[in-house]
């Protein structure tokens, strides 16, 4: 990832600072308020997933539970709780280095952090409803089920940001 692909380019940022008149300082600021916010939304719903699925494990019917829907739940255990971790990084790094004058780095890190926190999360929703359908249905109904939702979330990740692109900008 490129530094113009948190702070935008020169020519961007200097355009956006006098747009908002604000300074570098205030800049980054609001862009790290922007990241925690956008994690507050992440994490409360990583935060559900994570509970079902310990929660299934207690559950008499897990039991019931193949070989490979067992596999497919301990991936979702790890990749959900690496993801709860990954939510946690960006405030840590921030207490770790407020005050020292690392606001720019900080903003940084805490974006690529949330860029793999999303596709952590789209991977754990993808592979929820895959084993909520394998388990429910069958195996062939959580396979489509993973893909659908895999189509859903690459169609959130890759068309969306797209629609619009080309049309002019209003002021």
């Amino acid at each position: 990832m490129t530094s113009d692909a948190v702070h935008g380019s020169a020519a961007e940022r200097s355009g956006a600072a006098e747009e908002r008149h604000e300074t570098e300082a205030e800049r980054y600021d609001r862009k790290f308020n922007d990241i925690l916010q956008e994690l507050r939304v992440v994490m409360t719903g990583t935060q559900l997933i994570t509970g079902f699925l310990l929660a299934v494990a207690f559950q008499p019917k897990f039991a019931e539970l193949d070989a490979q829907e067992v596999v497919l739940y301990l991936v979702l255990v790890i990749l959900a709780t690496t993801a709860t971790m990954l939510g946690l990084a960006p405030v840590i790094l921030h207490r770790q280095l407020s005050g020292k004058k690392q606001k720019d780095r900080v903003v940084r890190i805490a974006n690529s952090l949330l860029l793999i926190l999303l596709v952590v999360v789209s991977l754990v929703a993808a592979g929820v409803a895959m084993l909520i359908f394998d388990v429910t249905v069958n195996r062939q109904a959580g396979y489509v089920a993973g893909a659908i939702a895999l189509l859903l979330l690459l169609a959130f990740w890759i068309v969306v940001p797209r629609i619009g692109r080309h049309e002019p900008r209003r002021r």
